[in-house]
Formats: C-alpha cells, sequence, structure tokens
C-alpha cells in the first residue's frame, strides 16, 4: 500500500473511531434531557410532559441500536487492539449505561403519571422534596460524566466517581426521611412508596453516570477499577 492510500486509511479508521465517541455524546444528550424532562414534570405534576419523556424512549432505543451495529462493523473491518480496542468496549459499555439512564427516566416520567395523574390529591411537599435534591445531583453527575467522555478527562473522571459516594448518602437519609413521614401519617405510604422508586431511579442513573466516569479511565490508563472499593 502505497504511503498516500496508507495515510488515507489511517485518517478513515480515526474518524470511525471518533463517530463512534459522537454517537456516545448524541445518546447522552439525549437521554440527559429525558431526565430533566422527567424532573420537569415532576416539579410542575405535568403529566403531559411525562408521557412525551415516555415516548422519547423509542429513539433511545433506536440509538442504541445503530451504536451496536456501527460497532459490530467496527470491529470487523478494523480489527482494533490497544488503546483503540479499549475505545471501543468503552463505547459500547457507555451506550448500554446511558440506554439504562433512559429506562430511569421513563421510570420517573410514569411514576408522575401515577401520583399525580388520579384523583387522590396531591402528596405532601415534604415527601417531594428528596426528588428535588436528588434530581439536582443526578443531572450533574450525567453532564459531568459526559463532559469527561467528551474530553477523556481522567482527573475529572475521578471525582464524578467519588462524587456517587454523596448521592448514595443522600438515598439513605431520603429513605429515613419518608419512613419517619409514614410512620407519622400512614396515609402518606402509597405516596412515599412511589417517591421512593423515583429517588432509586436517581440513585441508579448516579450509578450510570460513574460507570462512564469508569470507563474513562479504563481508555486512558487502560486500568480497569469497576467494583474496587473506594
Amino acid at each position: 500500500m502505497s504511503s498516500e492510500a496508507e495515510g488515507h486509511t489511517f485518517k478513515r479508521y480515526d474518524g470511525e473511531l471518533n463517530h463512534l465517541q459522537y454517537v456516545v455524546l448524541e445518546m447522552g444528550g439525549l437521554v440527559h434531557a429525558q431526565v430533566a424532562e422527567a424532573l420537569a414534570a415532576f416539579k410542575k405534576r405535568d403529566i403531559g410532559l411525562a408521557h412525551k419523556v415516555v415516548a422519547k424512549d423509542s429513539e433511545v432505543d433506536r440509538l442504541e441500536v445503530e451504536a451496536d451495529a456501527e460497532i459490530v462493523k467496527l470491529i470487523a473491518r478494523r480489527c482494533p487492539v490497544g488503546s483503540d480496542l479499549r475505545l471501543v468496549m468503552a463505547v459500547s459499555k457507555s451506550v448500554a449505561d446511558l440506554e439504562r439512564v433512559g429506562d430511569e427516566a421513563v421510570k420517573i416520567a410514569s411514576s408522575v403519571i401515577q401520583i399525580f395523574g388520579n384523583e387522590s390529591g396531591d402528596p405532601n411537599g415534604q415527601l417531594l422534596r428528596d426528588v428535588n435534591i436528588m434530581g439536582a445531583m443526578a443531572l450533574a453527575s450525567l453532564k459531568n460524566a459526559l463532559a469527561v467522555f467528551d474530553l477523556w478527562d481522567e482527573e475529572n473522571a475521578r471525582k464524578v466517581i467519588e462524587s456517587y459516594g454523596e448521592m448514595e448518602e443522600e438515598f439513605q437519609s431520603g429513605l429515613r426521611r419518608l419512613m419517619t413521614y409514614v410512620m407519622e401519617d400512614s396515609r402518606n405510604i402509597g405516596f412515599a412508596v412511589s417517591v421512593v422508586l423515583v429517588i432509586k431511579a436517581l440513585e441508579h442513573i448516579g450509578n450510570h453516570a460513574r460507570n462512564l466516569a469508569e470507563y474513562v479511565i479504563f481508555q486512558v490508563k487502560g486500568e480497569d477499577i469497576r467494583h474496587q472499593s473506594p
């Protein structure tokens, strides 16, 4: 192969790898917006917006299928090794995590429909405060994880991973508060169960964001830090 043809091939290969990274960022932007809209629907008690969040899930699923197909084609065509193979693996795992983030957004939206879409009245505002707190943390964590994936930023990836501990602590605190409300007034139990499902979905989103950051470290350093104690 001539040096000119070889250079063209390398450029095209680099372009294919860059495109895979772009697919993750595109999908990430979509699910981030999906989570933000689900939380907005919760805050505004907007049933219509909640239904829109649920409807968007098909677009997330479509992107996942397209990304998987591109990954398979690239592996078959290029047989990547070393850091290129790590990138392909990081993309593949990130796509799966982002699809699950979309699923969690749907769970939140479905809870909005269940909580506010009936005639039983609105829950006590104290029951909902933890959704606002956890929601802000989950959105920030997801946004930061996508930013480090964009730049392969190892330093800030480790910060995203560390921040997940705060979400876990907040989740446990929220559970204790909700249990207190239920003990004070058993009429709160139905709403409390729904709110628990929402904050659990938000905790899962934070976990998926942490996974994205771990994949960045795997790509940059070749170090698999999954399941390691902090």
